[in-house]
């Protein structure tokens, strides 16, 4: 296997798709349990080339295996938080790839003037809590009964990670 780190480019968007809907359909890790419509897909990582927003895709090969973004958030007063999503198909876990997706990401949000990242991840997810606490996330919350898939409640911990 041959992994790099790339940002996002229109070369990459069926692959981001395809990742994401791999992702969304273990109906683990995501809010989405598949992937919203392919052109509604297209859209949104349009809009990310469009701002040079930072989203950032893991390639094995040419073939996109994971990708980590950090959006804005919407609100003049909140211009300064972006919210981190990120996700990686089963076979390229536990390669290190998460951790390259994440640091790629957030040195681009910090030259972008982004203070303060913001991320939900569900409870029994402790790989990825790891993976964020090592990136100095901080956790700050709990959410009861966030996320209902497959009639079961699942909570989320919300972190944060500030700088200035």
């Amino acid at each position: 296997m041959s992994y790099a780190i790339s940002p996002i480019a229109r070369e990459y968007f069926s692959g981001l798709h395809r990742a994401l809907d791999i992702v969304a359909r273990e109906r683990r890790y995501l809010a989405f349990i598949q992937a919203p419509p392919f052109e509604r897909s297209v859209l949104f990582y349009e809009e990310i080339l469009k701002n040079d927003l930072c989203q950032f895709t893991a390639l094995d090969r040419s073939e996109v295996v994971g990708w980590c973004d950090i959006l804005p958030t919407q609100g003049e007063a909140r211009a300064h938080i972006g919210t981190l999503g990120i996700g990686l198909i089963p076979e390229a876990r536990r390669k290190g790839l998460g951790s390259k997706l994440m640091a790629a990401a957030l040195a681009k949000a910090r030259a972008k003037g982004l203070r303060r990242i913001e991320l939900f991840v569900r409870q029994d997810n402790a790989g990825a809590k790891t993976l964020y606490e090592r990136f100095g996330f901080v956790t700050e919350g709990l959410q009861k009964d966030s996320f209902y898939v497959d009639g079961e409640y699942f909570d989320t911990i919300s972190m944060a990670s500030v700088w200035r």
